[in-house]
């Protein structure tokens, strides 16, 4: 089930917000689980069961890992057993069929026989949660549940249960306790979760069709220069707002139960380094591999420039991989790596910083990062070479400078959007138009026209969401990119 579909709008949503303001506190929780199940069934009823011994299997460890955590080698027994599990039934689900391609081409013939094993939707986000639930109990940062109802709530939610945010256990355990509904926090979590439904529809959806379009494209004949890169801008564009609408709308629902996730995106396209691109993209996936497995290896303090290049290494294969079974996410989380460890090495922002050319460090990071995303976006090694290729003026086809131009034409005003959306400015000028409370003493009062834009604003709001509801009614492109990891 999306988030931005009709059946989620109409349907489950008013039912699981009626359940759960009716029902007595003691059943609330018990509510959204319930709800939560049935959310993941909805499109994949078969793989419930994955899910249901994830809960299980890690409800189990964590009372382990609270038994043994004082013992030094019983807890990195329960540590290294729920490890392997975890990582196992991921590794079945996602990566045998990647597995037994490559064995078979390496060997040049059938060696294995092909798998046909579905990918369980959301697999990679609620089996890093699970296991942030045991480490988080291991490491004292939250206790430990004797209530497998309570595990199962925090792994299966049904906000972030399909594409994140990535919630840290530490952050989620006195939330299961008690999280009270706010009439401010309530209107705050509606405000937040049109604002990513918008994004979504209008925006991602929009850019979606173009980038489609021009990805699939044969590169050999009608793939043009112009067309290559309003792809890769598009594409850039797109994933932005799919994947940080999602975050949005996650965020926007827990806000209207009474949780509070962390924030997923800090305008990454404003980035002055690739380091900090990275802090500001999809931040609680970054922070979990930087506290599970970067500063456990030794993180940046180490006593050789080997063991740094080794721990940045093993990070981004793992971020790589992480985000599906094939070459090029290898390659793109490789990528990365490169030019991380070259900003490390080198000190580069700082250089850029003391010779004053932060400006130009700043456009050729965007630069990298648009050509990370074909990598990402391709559907083979070859197909990126190609297209990059192509990018770089190395082309077959004719130019056709004016269908470029139609098409930038055609979508100008969803491009500007983009572009102002990925900015701070739009983000500062929507919260000025939620604040909650009245100007302090000594502070100016927005006064008779401050109030007017603020009307004007939510106004604007509510209209933008009906248009994206009509988009959905007459059945616009509307896919997650992030549901395939």
């Amino acid at each position: 089930m999306l988030f931005s579909s009709m059946s989620f709008l109409v349907l489950f949503l008013p039912v699981t917000l009626a359940g759960y303001f009716l029902l007595p506190k003691a059943l609330k929780n018990l509510w959204l689980l319930a709800v939560s199940m049935v959310f993941y069934a909805w499109g994949e009823p078969d793989f419930v069961v994955i899910m249901a011994a994830s809960i299980a299997i890690n409800y189990g460890f964590g009372l382990a890992a609270d038994r043994f955590r004082d013992n030094k080698y019983g807890g990195r027994i329960v540590l290294i057993l729920m490890t392997f599990c975890n990582l196992g039934i991921l590794g079945y689900y996602k990566y045998m069929n990647f597995f037994v391609e490559n064995v078979n081409r390496l060997a040049e013939k059938e060696v294995l026989a092909p798998t046909a094993i579905a990918l369980p939707i959301g697999i990679s986000f609620f089996t890093f949660q699970a296991m942030s639930y045991v480490i988080d109990v291991y490491r004292k940062n939250g206790k430990v549940q004797k209530n497998i109802l309570n595990v199962g709530l925090y792994i299966a939610f049904f906000p972030q249960l399909i594409a994140g945010p990535i919630v840290r256990y530490e952050t989620f355990s006195e939330q299961i306790k008690d999280h009270p509904v706010t009439i401010s926090g309530f209107r705050a979590g509606v405000h937040r979760f049109l604002y990513g439904f918008i994004k979504k529809v209008l925006i991602a959806n929009t850019m979606a069709v173009i980038a489609d379009y021009i990805f699939t494209l044969p590169a050999a004949g009608e793939l043009t220069v112009g067309a290559a890169w309003l792809g890769a801008v598009s594409y850039t564009f797109q994933i932005y707002f799919d994947f940080s609408a999602y975050s949005d709308m996650a965020i926007g629902l827990g806000r209207m139960l009474g949780f509070s996730f962390p924030e997923n995106f800090c305008y990454p396209y404003m980035a002055d380094s690739v380091t900090d691109f990275w802090r500001r993209w999809h931040i609680s996936l970054s922070s979990w591999f930087r506290d599970y497995v970067y500063i456990p290896l030794g993180g940046s303090r180490v006593d050789s420039r080997w063991k740094l290049v080794r721990n940045l290494f093993v990070v981004w294969f793992l971020t790589g991989i992480w985000h599906g079974a094939a070459w090029t996410f290898v390659c793109w989380g490789i990528f990365y790596f490169v030019l991380l460890t070259l900003e490390k090495l080198f000190k580069l922002p700082e250089k850029a910083k003391e010779y004053k050319i932060q400006w130009l460090y700043r456009i050729l990071t965007l630069l990298f990062v648009m050509l990370g995303w074909v990598l990402f976006r391709a559907e083979s090694l070859g197909e990126a070479a190609l297209y990059l290729k192509t990018m770089a003026g190395f082309s077959a086809a004719r130019p056709k400078v004016s269908w470029t131009l139609y098409y930038l034409w055609e979508y100008r005003w969803y491009f500007l959007s983009a572009a102002l959306a990925s900015t701070p400015l739009a983000g500062r000028f929507l919260k000025w138009a939620d604040r909650e409370n009245p100007p302090k003493p000594g502070e100016d009062s927005p006064g008779l026209a401050g109030e007017l834009v603020r009307l004007t604003v939510h106004g604007g709001v509510f209209f933008l969401f009906l248009l994206a509801v009509s988009e959905l009614v007459m059945g616009a492109h509307n896919p997650f990119i992030y549901f395939n990891f």
